[in-house]
């Protein structure tokens, strides 16, 4: 590895994981930890479709705690879903938050609780690193898919509708206090949806390795994350009841958020984020297409950390460059392999790619990736991607 003893960093993990198959009991009992008595469930439609949110408040119905449920979040979570979740909060009185479901719940209840902190009605003013600095009320997580990672870390991506791009909170102000983390909740999630979140997961993994400014701990993390999807995603979405690979995707994107959430993402979700802010497509689904493709573009400037990828993912190689290769060959076989759309599939207009590189190299993880990137050469990967069918 590339560290020196005296190279210094920090490392911060406010939230407490539980994990395990059944752990979902064990929520009103983490709600009674952190002093909540009556709570607002953060969740989307989908969610309540499934059932899980039907099942959570009876959970806390028979377990004497008061709940109201918010299920007003869009995929992509808007600033005005952040904002009316805050009023719903204000108006049920609750004093704590359990958020259920992907990213978009999670990271709109982190906003949520941004707003009853510094009881502020707008979210916009809490951009950037350092806008939040109050605590908020205690926030559980309850993940139902294996993507995002956002139970663990402590950052917000919010749609700013206004000026139509996605803007970051990020601060440990806006962690979880606890993070219930179920395998079996993750258990009717469809198989496109299992491919699109696991290759998101695999993602923050390989970019959170890969970023400038990685770390040790959060480099084991990501190394690990990386093994378990390449042994398990496959599994889990051609068979969806297989709760041994359900069980190792959910603590996959867990590990994966940890890596990224203490170094950064970088060029991939950058495209991925300008194109959830235009066409407003699942963030998820963005960062598994484009992943290959940029890790191309990256390879010469970090052979020796994709080899140690290749390494993760099970693969044999006698040079750093041969296993760089083969750790990329591995990720366009697998994009094949769980049936991945296409970019063209989604119906992007090309006219709008100079627009989009432009987002995506103002984006604040661009100076991150570890090939320097320019708008020109956003725009001919959008190009590439689009163009390969």
């Amino acid at each position: 590895m590339d560290y020196k003893c005296t190279s210094p960093f920090e490392f911060i993990l406010p939230t407490k994981i539980i994990y395990g198959c059944g752990v979902l009991k064990q929520l009103p009992d983490e709600i009674r930890n952190a002093g909540g008595s009556r709570i607002l469930v953060i969740t989307d439609p989908g969610i309540v479709k499934a059932g899980i949110t039907g099942q959570i408040t009876q959970l806390l119905e028979e377990n004497g705690i008061p709940c109201s449920v918010f299920d007003g979040v869009e995929a992509n979570p808007k600033d005005v879903n952040a904002e009316d979740g805050a009023r719903a909060a204000r108006e049920a009185g609750a004093d704590c938050l359990v958020a259920v479901g992907g990213g978009s719940p999670i990271d709109c209840a982190k906003a949520i609780g941004v707003l009853l902190a510094h009881n502020a009605e707008f979210i916009k003013p809490f951009e950037g690193k350092t806008a939040a600095t109050l605590q908020g009320p205690p926030l559980i997580t309850v993940p139902t898919t294996s993507g995002t990672g956002s139970e663990i870390t402590f950052s917000s991506v919010i749609t700013d509708t206004k000026n139509k791009y996605k803007m970051t909170i990020k601060s440990p102000y806006t962690a979880a206090t606890a993070a219930v983390c179920d395998p079996e909740l993750t258990l009717s999630v469809p198989a496109s949806v299992t491919a699109t979140t696991g290759v998101d997961a695999l993602t923050h993994a390989i970019e959170g390795f890969t970023a400038l400014n990685s770390e040790p701990i959060g480099d084991a993390a990501a190394l690990y994350s990386i093994e378990l999807i390449a042994q398990n995603l496959v599994r889990a979405v051609n068979d969806g009841s297989d709760i041994e690979a359900r069980g190792n995707m959910l603590m996959a994107s867990m590990l994966g958020g940890i890596s990224f959430s203490h170094s950064d993402v970088a060029s991939v979700h950058c495209i991925a984020e300008a194109l959830g802010s235009i066409y407003d497509l699942p963030h998820g689904t963005c960062n598994a297409i484009f992943l290959p493709y940029v890790m191309e573009y990256n390879m010469e400037y970090c052979v020796e950390r994709y080899a140690r990828v290749a390494t993760a993912m099970g693969l044999d190689w006698e040079s750093e460059e041969e296993g760089a290769k083969k750790a990329i060959a591995f990720v366009k076989q697998l994009t094949k392999d769980v049936r991945l759309p296409s970019f063209a599939s989604l119906d992007p207009d090309p006219a709008d790619f100079p627009l989009l590189a432009d987002m995506s190299v103002k984006n604040g993880s661009n100076d991150d990736n570890p090939r320097p990137m320019t708008a020109e050469d956003y725009e001919a990967i959008l190009n590439i991607v689009y163009n390969d069918r």
